[in-house]
């Protein structure tokens, strides 16, 4: 590509027992060097001791010691379980949020930033498992446990597992747009980011469907939200009867198939009013609740507040 990128330093906190899946994310700034024709992200493995440093499936990654570089993004790692920090790794956390534009935990992560008092005052999520633990034990941080990531100032935090990549991705888009962003995670065969307001609880896997037939008619159903989709549309995708189709369904999911487009809808409603760049008739319109009263109906059952709250909510948060 003809247009020049400077290079910026991504620091990755390692520990020993470190969740190695928290490295997946890291893909996300390869593909983008490679999608920009330059070595844009330079990514260096960082721990308190230089060597191999072990993770928690055995696996290990060499890394150097802390130094004095300066890094434009300093990302730490979680574990299955939420780890401590030394005296040295806490200072280090916290001298890297002066002299770093940001600093972002992956999973449990934030406990170490958190010990280093870097999520003092700050809103901040983790993996939704320890998110009660984190709050217990760190009450000046907000945590909220329903978040894919949250950016507090110049701290990112994010939930657990794959959601590095959603973290990552979000990251890129900062830097160099949306396009972009969107271009990676093709390559990368994913989704394009979920928004960091959705929750970390997916509608799909929550109802768990048995079969392949219903849960390539849920597949189908969340892609058209905007069809009415009726029983008999969804029993056509099914190739089953109508009747049929709502008994297998209800015997899947234990849920009627009602109940479940309305949880899709509304999961699909609340990334795009997190978002903060739709009008709320808009989203009704466009994830198929028609009108904004039928919507509101439905937040409520599910959710328990108002789209218009959680809109106002997001343009709070987002003020800063």
């Amino acid at each position: 590509m003809a247009k020049s990128f400077a290079p910026r330093d991504i620091g990755v906190v390692l520990f020993p027992g470190f969740q190695i899946l928290d490295l997946a994310g890291l893909a996300a700034f390869e593909v983008a060097n490679a999608h920009l024709g330059v070595t844009h992200y330079r990514m260096r493995m960082l721990a308190e001791t230089p060597g191999p440093v072990p993770s928690s499936s055995g696996a290990t990654v060499a890394a150097q010691g802390f130094g004095s570089l300066r890094y434009d993004t300093l990302l730490i790692t979680g574990g299955l379980t939420p780890p401590s920090a030394t005296p040295a790794l806490a200072r280090f956390l916290r001298g890297s949020l002066k002299s770093a534009r940001r600093v972002a935990s992956i999973c449990t992560g934030a406990f170490l930033l958190a010990q280093a008092g870097l999520l003092d005052g700050r809103r901040a999520t983790t993996h939704w498992l320890v998110a009660g633990q984190l709050q217990r034990e760190h009450p000046r941080a907000r945590v909220e446990p329903d978040r894919i990531y949250l950016k507090d100032g110049k701290v990112w935090t994010s939930a657990g597992m794959t959601s590095c990549i959603d973290l990552v991705l979000a990251l890129i888009e900062e830097d160099l747009g949306a396009e972009v962003s969107r271009l990676v995670a093709q390559r990368l065969v994913v989704y394009h980011r979920r928004a960091g307001g959705q929750s970390q609880f997916s509608a799909l896997l929550e109802l768990e469907p048995k079969s392949d037939r219903m849960q390539a008619t849920l597949t189908y159903a969340r892609a058209h939200l905007r069809h009415p989709l009726s029983v008999e549309e969804l029993a056509e995708v099914a190739h089953l009867s109508p009747r049929q189709f709502s008994r297998a369904f209800k015997a899947e999911t234990g849920q009627s198939p009602a109940r479940a487009i309305e949880s899709l809808r509304v999961e699909a409603a609340r990334a795009m009013i997190d978002d903060g760049e739709h009008a709320l008739a808009t989203v009704a319109r466009e994830t198929g609740f028609g009108d904004q009263e039928r919507m509101r109906r439905a937040f409520l059952r599910s959710v328990g507040q108002t789209p218009l709250a959680l809109k106002q909510r997001a343009r709070l948060h987002a003020a800063p």
